[in-house]
């Protein structure tokens, strides 16, 4: 009995539904709410150490296991992407 997790309902974050999940076991990463960005990520994609007023502001959100094999699909979509390798252009007039 002790070892027995506590089902939760909550929303995801990214395609808001609602599912259940065990909160031991959940994607979770923390978000930053007054930028409503992810702890450490800039306005421009960049990531960045995060400020102590950030992580102490920052919240846990969770994700649902649809949308993590979304994430992991474009992952392995965007890693092919960039082996592409593009030829040199050269100038025409050397």
């Amino acid at each position: 009995m002790a070892d027995e997790q506590i089902t939760t309902i909550g929303g995801c974050h990214m395609c808001k539904r609602t599912f259940s999940f065990t909160p031991a076991t959940v994607m979770t990463f923390r978000m930053d709410p007054e930028t409503n960005l992810p702890l450490g990520m800039t306005v421009s994609g960049a990531f960045r150490e995060p400020t102590p007023e950030a992580r102490a502001r920052s919240v846990e959100r969770h994700l649902c296991p649809d949308c993590v094999d979304r994430v992991k699909q474009l992952k392995h979509f965007m890693d092919q992407q960039s082996t592409t390798n593009f030829d040199t252009w050269q100038r025409g007039d050397s």
